[in-house]
């Protein structure tokens, strides 16, 4: 009896010892943005690791001045958390999409109308729930910054 309670004493205590920590450098990060294109706008993952129960990602982008986005709604409950890192522009969440289409699992569109605007610029976060349309409707010159997705439906592959 001792010996099952000691088997079942290591199972629990197994099943709630943590992950690691995952650490992405300053080093790691610069690397990756200057290694970016700069004639697209780019969003790609640096890391994504399973932290129990769900994925969190750290992604990279670079969005140019030139080049308009689109605005787009993510059908899905992954959080977006964007850190501002360099550059300035305006962007727009909530509101609607008009004339939109769907693309995989988003919906996209040339603007968003009765959203609310801001300005964004370096040091700046913004917190961008699942299913809430955002787009940056004007850009003051390039911008760079990290995109935090907690992903609880455990959709984006690990890296």
């Amino acid at each position: 009896m001792r010996s099952v309670l000691i088997a079942v004493f290591a199972l629990t205590l197994a099943a709630q010892t943590p992950n690691p920590a995952t650490d992405v450098s300053n080093a790691d990060i610069e690397a990756f943005l200057n290694a970016l294109p700069r004639d697209k706008v780019s969003d790609l993952p640096i890391r994504v690791v399973d932290v129990g129960g769900y994925r969190v990602g750290i992604f990279g982008v670079f969005r140019p001045k030139a080049l308009g986005g689109e605005a787009i709604l993510h059908e899905t409950k992954t959080t977006e958390i964007y850190q501002i890192l360099s550059g300035s522009g305006t962007l727009v969440t909530g509101g609607t999409i008009p004339d939109s289409h769907h693309q995989g699992n988003s919906v996209r569109g040339p603007r968003i109308e009765g959203g609310v605007s801001r300005k964004v610029a370096k040091g700046d976060v913004i917190i961008i729930p699942g299913y809430l349309p955002h787009w940056f409707s004007s850009l003051d010159s390039d911008l760079t910054y990290l995109i935090t997705r907690p992903d609880p439906e455990g959709k984006m592959k690990l890296k």
